[in-house]
């Protein structure tokens, strides 16, 4: 087998998901780790060098077999993504769930390792107000959350050495959702009404969520059941918004601000569903995944959003 851009190959690794924020970039990072990337995908999409891209249909209906053959681990990151309030149950356990379990099922007994991509919706609601860990009971609130978890349970039934990674909220390059309007307001010139919002939120960079997907692949033992993965140092909003601006090279220019007002402000742009997930606290501790040899190559929330933003194509 070929190795990826001259190093020693680790093995095939069919990876899902590949055409989404975080899946290009995992495709990306593994490539870059000596594995060959598999990838089926329902678009095409650039892939790393060396890659295979596989076209594929709907989902729930993949024949896995074949695309399993001579594959040595699988991550799983394709599914129906989070998309707020207003979906029933159905397409959630259709795609998020019951798809999931088809592949693991396929799997079973066939590869060395299954990485699932859940998330940390799969334990908790848009906030908490405790730090959370994996000991604490899940207790999803949605049905974007609760389908991930029925996946993370039914791939533990299987015969199957099956990590599921429970990803907080995640930047970097090709950021969308709420992400990319707090980097819209951090480009922005003028002073924010932000500097009131404290509570502590977790973030996730991309190069974290890569190097925990290639740990939870390459440790020596399996990394079985659930784990969080986040960047250490919550942050507030306004911290958060301060630490883009320094990666801009821009001063943090922010202003305290009644939060009603903040509100208000969101639901006038139409965004008065974000602000749950911006004013309300949501700590998660990486404790289990870093004592299970996992280490970070960003340090910190603070650091990962100034060597983003900082980085040659952003500008100033």
């Amino acid at each position: 087998m070929t190795a990826s851009r001259g190093k020693a190959s680790r093995g095939r690794v069919l990876l899902t998901g590949a055409s989404g924020f975080a899946g290009a970039a995992l495709a990306r990072s593994l490539s870059d780790a000596g594995w060959t990337v598999r990838a089926p995908l329902r678009r095409p999409v650039e892939l790393p060098s060396g890659s295979e891209a596989v076209p594929i249909g709907e989902l729930d209906a993949v024949d896995w077999t074949p695309l399993l053959a001579g594959v040595d681990a699988v991550v799983h990151g394709a599914g129906l993504a989070h998309a707020g309030p207003g979906l029933d149950e159905t397409p959630y356990r259709r795609i998020n769930r019951d798809a999931t379990l088809r592949l693991g099922e396929a799997a079973a007994g066939r590869v060395r390792r299954f990485v699932f991509l859940s998330s940390i919706r799969a334990q908790s609601g848009p906030t908490s107000p405790t730090v959370l860990t994996e000991e604490d009971p899940a207790r999803p609130t949605d049905a974007y959350g609760r389908s991930k978890l029925a996946a993370e349970e039914g791939l533990a039934r299987l015969d199957l050495a099956a990590t599921s990674l429970r990803p907080v909220v995640i930047y970097g390059p090709g950021v969308k959702a709420n992400m990319a309007l707090l980097l819209w307001l951090a480009r922005s010139p003028l002073p924010l009404p932000l500097a009131g919002l404290t509570a502590p939120r977790s973030l996730l960079s991309l190069d974290n969520l890569s190097g925990a997907v290639r740990h939870a692949l390459e440790a020596d033992a399996p990394l079985q059941g659930p784990f969080i993965v986040a960047d250490q140092g919550p942050l507030g909003i306004g911290d958060i918004v301060a630490a883009m601006r320094a990666g801009l090279g821009r001063r943090p220019l922010l202003l305290p601000a009644p939060e009603a007002a903040i509100a208000a402000a969101l639901r006038a742009i139409g965004r008065g569903d974000a602000w749950d997930r911006i004013a309300g606290p949501l700590a998660a501790d990486p404790g289990r995944l870093v004592r299970r040899g996992w280490q970070p190559p960003v340090a910190s929330t603070r650091e990962g959003l100034r060597l983003w933003l900082s980085s040659p194509g952003h500008g100033r």
